[in-house]
């Protein structure tokens, strides 16, 4: 019998044996959302938690490489580490923010050509613009004022709000940094003998061992994941760098950094990027024809890499649904902006590890796994004989 009808056998049986009653079933979805609810009120501490508990999966290789071959003290092999880190993300900055400074410095220099190369969308811009004016007029009565949004003390105050703003939220930036960092250390340093205390307090022999292969698995497929896709995004960042120097883009490692940066974002940070070298190309080249080359470029190595290479790559330990995917990088981001975007794979992936070992959650853990073989309507039809599809293949 193949393995994946004695994994479907295992899952009916165990969702046969966890029925619940609609009370507990209410009882679980208040649950639910009291957690999302505190996850959002308490964000700005539990996100960095979150995050060092992500990137301690990706240096626990490296640690113990140090820590058990090497011989190095635990303490001393992870603030190793996390100099190593803290000098790639400051490399990272510098190569940001020197040219984006330059660009934002120069963007009001490239209006007038980006005005002339989009000059075809003049007209229905336009009456975009006047309609949604018209909207405002009559959803205020006829009160509104469209040009009160220009008046000499508007801008001044809105200078301030701004300047306002981003000092508040650089504040909060560092300080949920600084908290992973000091997370980070102690998880790099005192996580093995956490796990170690954690696995101790299990009641019975088979709650041990249960434990044990949760958390190898999830150490295991999550770094995994994480080292393979830096090591693509990095070649993605190269290979943009690359075709952007070939095509005459300013800047070029500026754009092969970007795209290193969003791709860890699954499906709209790549999506971003190629918006965003459309209008580089835009302010870069003469014509419009030469702006579509750099995006048309991006977007060709992107889905070599993301649809070919790098599911290739994890087919064998990471699949996961793609929907459920979309919906949990959807969700994330609403829920922590682009951090959460950054980890709704690996939770994803942490919670289905969960679901495949705990016997009450093996429905869901079945439902999250990614497809094994191409399925229709008729397939199902074929399959279960529960339903009449049609006799037509487009049924």
């Amino acid at each position: 019998m193949p393995p994946e009808h004695d994994q479907r056998e295992s899952v009916q049986s165990a969702y046969k044996r966890t029925k619940l009653s609609l009370t507990e079933v209410c009882l679980l979805i208040l649950t639910v959302l009291a957690v999302f609810y505190t996850l959002s009120v308490a964000s700005q501490i539990v996100l960095p938690f979150v995050l060092a508990l992500v990137i301690n999966l990706l240096l626990v290789g490296p640690m113990r490489v140090l820590s058990h071959r090497l011989r190095v003290p635990k303490p001393l092999a992870a603030l190793v580490l996390m100099l190593g880190l803290a000098g790639v993300i400051s490399a990272i900055g510098i190569a940001i923010s020197v040219p984006a400074a330059g660009w934002i410095s120069r963007a009001p220099e490239g209006l007038p050509a980006l005005q002339a190369q989009l000059a075809v969308l003049r007209e229905p811009l336009d009456a975009i613009t006047n309609a949604y004016t018209h909207i405002q007029i009559i959803l205020s009565g006829g009160n509104a004022d469209p040009s009160s949004a220009l008046a000499p003390g508007a801008g001044g105050d809105g200078l301030r709000r701004l300047g306002t703003t981003v000092f508040d939220h650089t504040r909060l930036l560092i300080g949920q940094l600084l908290t992973m960092l000091l997370m980070l250390f102690f998880l790099l340093t005192e996580g093995d003998s956490l796990l170690r205390r954690f696995v101790e307090i299990m009641p019975t022999f088979a709650d041990k061992r249960r434990a044990v292969r949760i958390a190898s698995q999830i150490e295991r497929n999550v770094s995994l994941y994480l080292a393979t896709i830096t090591i693509m995004n990095l070649l993605v960042g190269v290979f943009n760098l690359v075709q952007c120097w070939l095509v005459g883009m300013p800047n070029p490692l500026l754009w092969g950094v970007l795209a290193f940066l969003l791709n860890y974002i699954p499906i709209i940070g790549p999506l971003t990027g190629v918006v965003i070298y459309f209008f580089v190309g835009l302010f870069t080249f003469p014509s419009l024809f030469q702006s579509f080359a750099a995006p048309t470029i991006y977007l060709c190595i992107h889905m070599l890499e993301g649809e070919v290479i790098t599911p290739m790559l994890l087919a064998k330990r990471f699949t996961l649904n793609p929907v459920l995917v979309m919906a949990s990088l959807m969700f994330w981001d609403w829920l922590w902006g682009i951090s959460g975007a950054f980890l709704s794979v690996p939770m994803l992936a942490v919670f289905k590890i969960i679901c495949d070992h705990v016997e009450q959650l093996t429905p869901i853990g079945h439902i999250l796994g990614g497809p094994v073989r191409p399925t229709t309507l008729r397939t199902l039809g074929r399959d279960y004989g529960a339903m009449d599809f049609g006799n037509n293949e487009d049924a």
